[in-house]
């Protein structure tokens, strides 16, 4: 398949997933945002979902149970990838499922995979050969201008959101600096402030992830030091308490053995004095 209409197929899903975010943060904050971290209509995750699916899954359309399953896996492991290489870069992250049950390290959950599964489904057997077939209609010429007005628009749009988001890495490093802020909750609080009396832009990106949280890494470090001391700690203690009782049972022991040589010498003195006596 042309790397164009992968292109596309990139486009038209990240921005079926802009929509589905927008939708779910009305639903549930009552209110407007432009979800993602690119200024456009998009949500890159959802696009690249759905070309890696589109890619891998091809050729085990006829099995619906696997694609499935199969489905699930190339989603999660695509989420829990995005929100690691983000965080890294970034030092903030952007999604957090902790709370949820069956999560790893709120990355991902199981909540959110499957629900992703059955999309992928959709993807495979519905939306991918409706919107494959709509492409192919287009005139080879207009569909390569469109592509690169496209292509152009996405590119310069990636940029900018990238020179954003740096700024935001670089309120980070300032706070930090200062040393004022201790925990996780402080800093966050601290980086929003600056980055809503900066440009419109900046500001955007705090409305859209309003559940950001800056440094959860280091929190979390500190978090499972802590457990680990005090599992360490508990060890030692057990480990004294089993030492002192195998003391006692040996210092036991030895004066058992002792009393016993003790007496076995009385004995042997006894026969010696009565062997003396009988020769006399």
């Amino acid at each position: 398949m042309d790397i164009k209409i992968y292109f596309f197929l990139f486009l038209i899903y990240a921005m079926l997933g802009w929509c589905m975010e927008v939708s779910l943060g009305l639903i549930r904050d009552k209110k407007l945002v432009n979800r993602g971290f690119m200024i456009g209509p998009y949500c890159p995750i959802y696009g690249c979902g759905a070309v890696l699916l589109t890619i891998f899954l091809s050729n085990i359309m006829q099995y619906p149970t696997a694609l499935f399953c199969t489905a699930i896996v190339i989603c999660g492991v695509l989420e829990y990838g995005t929100s690691y290489i983000m965080e890294k870069l970034f030092k903030a992250r952007w999604w957090d499922y902790s709370k949820r049950k069956f999560n790893i390290n709120g990355r991902v959950c199981l909540e959110t995979i499957i629900p992703f599964g059955i999309f992928s489904c959709l993807i495979m057997y519905v939306t991918n050969p409706f919107f494959i077939d709509l492409l192919n209609k287009i005139p080879e010429h207009a569909f390569k201008i469109t592509f690169g007005i496209f292509l152009s628009l996405f590119l310069i749009d990636w940029f900018i959101s990238l020179a954003i988001i740096s700024r935001m890495r670089s309120t980070v490093k300032q706070v930090r600096k200062e040393g004022v802020y201790d925990n996780t909750e402080e800093i966050t609080k601290k980086v929003k402030e600056i980055l809503l009396g900066k440009t419109i832009l900046d500001r955007r990106l705090v409305h859209a992830f309003p559940r950001i949280s800056i440094e959860k890494v280091k929190q979390r470090i500190r978090e499972t030091t802590e457990i680990v001391r005090e599992s360490t700690m508990k060890v030692k203690e057990e480990v004294e308490e089993h030492i002192k009782e195998r003391a006692s049972k040996v210092k036991e022991v030895t004066q058992k053995m002792k009393e016993n040589k003790t007496e076995h010498d009385k004995n042997n003195i006894h026969n010696i004095e009565k062997n003396n006596n009988y020769e006399k």
